[in-house]
């Protein structure tokens, strides 16, 4: 009879640890917000289709020059190009809710969409703000502008209430862009940005550390997992990780300074032979570059490696020596991250193959989708740090 009741006993706190466990899986579930992001066509490749590319190109290196007047109030962005922007997610402003299409940007810090006033071609074929429709909409006569390496925003600044899945950010602010250049073939409405307050518009505050200071989510914290399937199966989540997504254990690398998502780069190399870094650098981990940026001395060399050759605005390669291509190596916290040939070369068509990376007037290195669809991505605010892990 003892032993009856001390089996039962057992049996019954087994029972309950198996619900503490599921409530416990059920409580960390309910605490990260998961939302489903859309690979969407870049709006290079948009242009490149159309045989627009080079024509955009010119006109954009003649705006930029004109608009590269210092303005205390300007929020500049010289290595953000929206021409590169691809994975898509949707949020509503407003009460009743507006929904729009946004990149979800780790490179920069600012929320803005179009207003129904903006006079630019761009926002004709976008979804504009109508900021009398809302009844929680405040508006403020402060300017709100952004300068992007490919295009830029000018408007003002409003506060509304935001929501990005069931997470509430009451009167935050964002831009209302009233004329905008760049973004006429943006398969996106407007950005939203994830990164540091320092890179915000100043007087500001950013959304994820206002849903923060709002008590919002449980952990100050977000991740990103960049499917290399067709459209669907990415995510965003926030609040916490979801660690089905990734394979083995997450390395952590600190931040630089707490001001951006910029990380150090031991080195990079090829076949054992270091082609780039080789002194340690600095890179962007960023969720709204399609491509990998660097120094236009190294990404020379990287193209000379891999063969290719000037192809308009771009580099091509012949599509067979993708088999037998070296992958480039990134050693980051002295840890590995290979990027074989297949995910540094597009394949645009049988016989176009292009290179994904690309060299611009800057000492920094730009880690974009590229190298994030093969590795999972972490962003920690509490601890200033990136977690990286392969994707499954």
């Amino acid at each position: 009879q003892t032993r009856t009741r001390s089996s039962a006993s057992t049996w019954r706190q087994e029972r309950s640890m198996k619900w503490l466990v599921l409530l416990w899986l059920v409580a960390l579930s309910e605490c990260i917000v998961i939302m489903p992001l859309t690979k969407t066509k870049t709006m290079r490749e948009i242009l490149r289709e159309k045989n627009l590319l080079n024509n955009f190109l010119e006109e954009q290196a003649n705006r930029m020059s004109d608009d590269s007047a210092s303005d205390p109030k300007l929020s500049t962005h010289p290595l953000r190009n929206a021409l590169d922007m691809a994975y898509v997610g949707n949020v509503t402003i407003g009460t009743p809710p507006k929904e729009f299409r946004v990149v979800f940007d780790t490179g920069s810090s600012d929320l803005w969409v179009p207003s129904i006033k903006c006079i630019s071609p761009a926002c004709y074929t976008h979804i504009t703000f109508d900021h009398h429709k809302s009844s929680t909409f405040r508006l403020t006569r402060r300017p709100f502008r952004i300068l992007y390496g490919s295009g830029m925003m000018n408007g003002v600044l409003a506060y509304d209430t935001v929501r990005i899945g069931n997470l509430v950010s009451t009167d935050q602010p964002f831009g209302l862009s009233l004329q905008q250049f760049g973004f006429d073939n943006a398969p996106f409405d407007g950005v939203l940005g994830l990164s540091y307050p320092s890179l915000a518009v100043p007087g500001t505050i950013p959304i994820f550390d206002k849903l923060k200071q709002q008590g919002a989510i449980s952990e100050p914290i977000f991740a990103f997992y960049l499917s290399t399937h067709k459209e669907n199966g990415s995510v965003l989540m926030l609040g916490g990780v979801d660690h089905s997504y990734h394979k083995g254990k997450l390395n952590w690398i600190p931040v630089s300074q707490t001001k951006s998502w910029l990380i150090t780069v031991d080195r990079i190399s090829m076949n054992g032979k270091v082609i780039g870094c080789e002194h340690g650098c600095e890179a962007l981990v960023d969720t709204g570059t399609s491509l990998i940026h660097g120094p236009a001395g190294p990404v020379t060399n990287i193209q000379k490696f891999i063969h290719a050759v000037p192809y308009d605005s771009e580099y091509m390669v012949s599509c067979p020596v993708i088999s037998i291509l070296p992958p480039v190596i990134f050693t980051i916290n002295s840890i590995d991250y290979s990027v074989p040939a297949e995910a540094y070369i597009q394949k645009i068509s049988n016989s176009l193959c292009l290179s994904s990376f690309h060299g611009d007037n800057t000492d920094k290195w730009i880690l974009g989708d590229v190298f994030l669809r093969l590795y999972f991505s972490v962003y920690d605010r509490g601890n200033n740090r990136i977690g990286l892990a392969p994707a499954v």
